[in-house]
């Protein structure tokens, strides 16, 4: 089967890889359809990701038909349809109890990063019986790769850690297909205004199209200024950092206002200041996750009703052959004007 293989940092490569076979009772063998590229595959790429060794068929995101189950799989048949879920888990271990599926012991963020992902014509889906989700006659295949990781994500690790709550306002760093999709989200909760920060005039033009309230550039390195002129000097009290840098993650700290939130989503490879002698006496609260997609199933409901388009997210398509010209589109987003990139491997 054709695979796109990672070869350590900054080597990539789409290669004919032997197909996947049962592992354990609880596996699934699917047969990808569509999938797609996150911002984590650039931070492998980039070596900020020690867990993913060379030679790992890279990707975490998907839709597809199984094409075999082990003989442990009860919830799901061959042919049928499935929503791949970027977290595997057991639903049994001491974490899945707690809805933290994302430290599964045996499962967690596996796919893509310690086993091979599905960036391929076929994935291995372990703990299938809890990791996929049979897709509804008649969806829309393309909006349900966007279930897979970044839309729970948006939500889970930016706006339900961050607080959001009606009337509040909400500071969002960072307008890539995350930042974005926790802008989606956010207003599942009516805030009374969202501003959206970014050095990319065109994504604030599309967070404005998707109900951003105002939007700051901040390559001038003044947007914490511009941040408290708009909201009189207070601050936001939900900040979601969404990039995953140390410049970005200082500034949720300049303009968080007291009691507030600062929710971290982006995945840092590098240390970060924490300037506790400015925050020590404003009642803040810090939160990090992983997403444990906890949500997607209520996503999936919101999105078969029509309450949420993922769709609007998806700026390219490419084939399967095609997959190093889509990372490359991705990678320079700022150029492409990328967000996500749907991928149709059969």
């Amino acid at each position: 089967m054709k695979a796109l293989v990672y070869h350590g940092p900054g080597k990539k490569a789409l290669e004919n890889r032997p197909m996947p076979r049962i592992e354990q009772p609880t596996d699934a063998i699917v047969g990808i359809t569509k999938t797609t590229i996150c911002g984590t595959d650039l931070h492998i790429l980039k070596g900020d990701v020690p867990s993913c060794g060379p030679g790992r068929i890279l990707g975490h995101e998907g839709v597809g038909i199984i094409v075999e189950t082990g003989a442990g799989v009860t919830g799901f048949k061959k042919d049928d349809s499935v929503l791949i879920s970027c977290i595997s888990s057991c639903g049994k271990c001491e974490y899945c109890r707690k809805g933290m599926y994302s430290h599964c012991t045996t499962g967690g963020w596996i796919l893509g990063n310690v086993i091979d992902g599905t960036q391929a014509e076929y994935v291995r889906i372990p703990h299938a019986d809890t990791s996929l989700y049979k897709i509804p006659a008649g969806a829309d295949e393309e909006a349900l790769v966007l279930l897979s990781d970044i839309l729970p994500t948006g939500f889970e690790c930016g706006v339900l850690n961050g607080k959001v709550q009606p009337g509040s306002t909400v500071a969002i760093v960072g307008a890539g297909p995350i930042g974005l999709a926790a802008l989606l989200t956010a207003q599942f909760y009516s805030p009374a205004a969202v501003i959206m920060v970014d050095l990319d005039d065109s994504r604030l033009a599309t967070a404005r199209q998707f109900g951003a309230t105002a939007t700051v550039n901040s390559t001038d390195g003044k947007a914490a200024e511009a941040i408290l002129k708009l909201t009189e000097g207070r601050g936001a009290d939900t900040v979601i950092e969404a990039v995953g840098i140390p410049t970005t993650f200082e500034l949720c700290e300049e303009i968080v206002a007291p009691g507030g939130v600062i929710a971290n989503v982006g995945v840092h490879g590098t240390s970060t200041a924490l300037h506790l002698e400015r925050l020590w006496d404003r009642n803040i609260t810090i939160t990090t996750r992983l997403v444990d997609t906890v949500s997607t199933a209520m996503l999936l409901k919101t999105v078969q009703s029509g309450k949420l388009d993922p769709t609007r997210l998806i700026t390219h398509r490419f084939k399967l052959d095609a997959i190093l010209e889509a990372y490359e589109t991705f990678a320079h987003a700022a150029d492409t004007k990328a967000l996500k990139v749907i991928i149709k491997a059969s």
